[in-house]
Order: structure tokens, then C-alpha cells, then sequence
């Protein structure tokens, strides 16, 4: 692929709100579509918002009616705030685009900065984004008292986490030894060209996901490079080594067309 370039937009107390941020993207995504700039990659921090994904429902938003900006990206609820490194690709793709592959090259590059400062991270089958492993089920502490086998957020339809204190909260996932997600990945693909990208946990406050069901995921957590390493670590930091992987992975990739499937024509029967 081509050079990627990128732009620091602004944080700390440059935070960028994140309506001023979309319109970027849109602005990005048309100069991209018709080749006048090269592929993107905005790099930023939000002041705190909540976002929802076309595939959010109502019952995974705040309980207590905080404001959730609604966004045409894939996926469903998550939060961007501060100590999250929030990259948005912009990039002209072969079409139709393997929305697949692109998730898969943009947690590479993160799996990649996580383990660079010693975190190691893996996929979730079915899931996107990039995880810290949990114990096996029969290794973990039991909740409230009970014996994960009577866990009742995998055997309760009506079981809502954000009800039952600090022992189910998203954010509490690491001492209960759960999967925990360190990036969140939701994009859109319009003409070709991408849009928003990845949300990566450097050292946020984590509590503000427990207002929510993160990515609608009521049964593991989140977590963040600080968490995970027990000691405190900067955006400025990490930034550089982020920029680094996604030149190495996007840059290198030969992406292709997705490929559609077309089903076999029945053969005329013979007479």
C-alpha cells in the first residue's frame, strides 16, 4: 500500500470533542474518495462521550440517561475519554472491501504495541478487538458468593450487570481474572474508503464503562495497559509506538477484494 500519513489532532487539554473530530473524518473521507491526499490516520484523544454503534440496543446504554451520541460505524456502545488513544484510518481500499481482513490488519498493529511494552494479548473468537485472556472458568474466584457454574449473567436473561454491584462491573474484569478488552475496534466503509477505527485503553478511568454494557458484551470486561501492567503509563508514550506498528502492518499489507461467493447454477436437466 501507499504511505500512510498521520495527523495529531489534539491531546490533554487539546482533547478533541468528538463531533469535531467526525467532521474531520468526513472531511478526510471525501478528500481520500476523490485522491486528493493519501490514506490517513487521525490520532487523538475525546473529552468523555458515549457512542453507539448501528447495532447498540437500549438496554446497553446508561441506565441513569447520560447523553450517547449516535454513529453510523459498525458495532455497538462503547466510551472514548481520556488516557484512550483513539486512531481513525482513512484509507482507500480495493472494493468490495474485506471488512474482515482490515479489523484483523488494525488489531495486528495493537496486539503488536501491547506487546512492546510487555502485554500480552490475543483475539476472541467471534469477537473484535484485542483482548487480555482470562484464567480458564474453573481457575477464576466465584462471584458474590456463588459458583460460576450458577453465573447468573450467562443464565439470566434479565441479569443486568450495571444493577448488581461492583463484583459484576466491566471495569472490576481483571480481578475476577475474566477476558477483558484492551482496544475496541468499530468501522464504516463508504465508497471504498474507511472511516472512524480503534479505541485503545492506555490509562483511562475504567469505572466509566461499568454506565454501560460495553460493546454489548455482558459477560467479560475491559481493561487497559496501565491496569494490566500496575504502574502508569503515558498517551505520549504510546503514541509513537502505535504510529510505528500501523506503518509496519498497513503500509506492507496487500489487501484484496473481498470475495463474493455466487451460488452455483443448477445444470438444465437433460432431456
Amino acid at each position: 500500500m501507499s504511505e500512510l500519513r498521520f495527523v495529531r489532532l489534539g491531546f490533554g487539554a487539546d482533547a478533541v470533542e468528538y463531533q469535531v473530530a467526525w467532521d474531520k473524518q468526513r472531511e478526510v473521507h471525501a478528500a481520500r474518495f476523490a485522491d486528493e491526499t493519501a490514506d490517513t490516520c487521525l490520532l487523538l484523544e475525546h473529552p468523555p462521550v458515549y457512542t453507539a454503534g448501528r447495532r447498540t440496543a437500549e438496554n446497553e446504554r446508561p441506565l441513569d440517561g447520560t447523553p450517547v451520541v449516535d454513529v453510523d460505524r459498525g458495532g455497538k456502545i462503547t466510551w472514548h475519554g481520556p488516557g484512550q488513544l483513539v486512531g481513525y484510518p482513512i484509507m482507500k481500499l480495493p472494493r468490495p472491501v474485506d471488512v474482515v481482513a482490515h479489523v484483523r490488519r488494525l488489531e495486528d498493529a495493537l496486539i503488536r504495541t501491547a506487546a512492546e511494552f510487555g502485554v500480552e494479548t490475543s483475539r476472541v473468537e467471534g469477537r473484535s478487538g484485542v483482548w487480555v485472556l482470562g484464567d480458564p472458568v474453573e481457575q477464576r474466584p466465584s462471584l458474590g458468593g456463588l459458583s460460576l457454574d450458577f453465573d447468573p449473567r450467562l443464565t439470566d436473561e434479565e441479569f443486568d450487570p450495571r444493577l448488581n454491584g461492583p463484583e459484576y462491573a466491566p471495569s472490576n474484569a481483571g480481578q475476577r481474572r475474566e477476558d477483558r478488552k484492551l482496544a475496541a475496534i468499530g468501522i464504516r466503509v463508504a465508497k471504498g474508503v474507511t472511516m472512524h477505527g480503534f479505541a485503545l485503553n492506555v490509562n483511562p478511568d475504567n469505572a466509566w464503562f461499568d454506565r454501560i454494557i460495553p460493546c454489548g458484551i455482558r459477560d467479560a470486561g475491559v481493561t487497559s495497559l496501565a491496569n494490566e501492567l500496575g504502574r502508569d503509563l503515558t498517551i505520549e508514550e504510546v503514541l509513537p509506538v502505535v504510529e510505528r506498528h500501523l506503518r509496519d502492518v498497513l503500509e506492507q499489507a496487500d489487501p484484496k477484494p473481498r470475495v463474493i461467493e455466487r451460488p452455483v447454477e443448477p445444470e438444465p436437466a437433460s432431456a
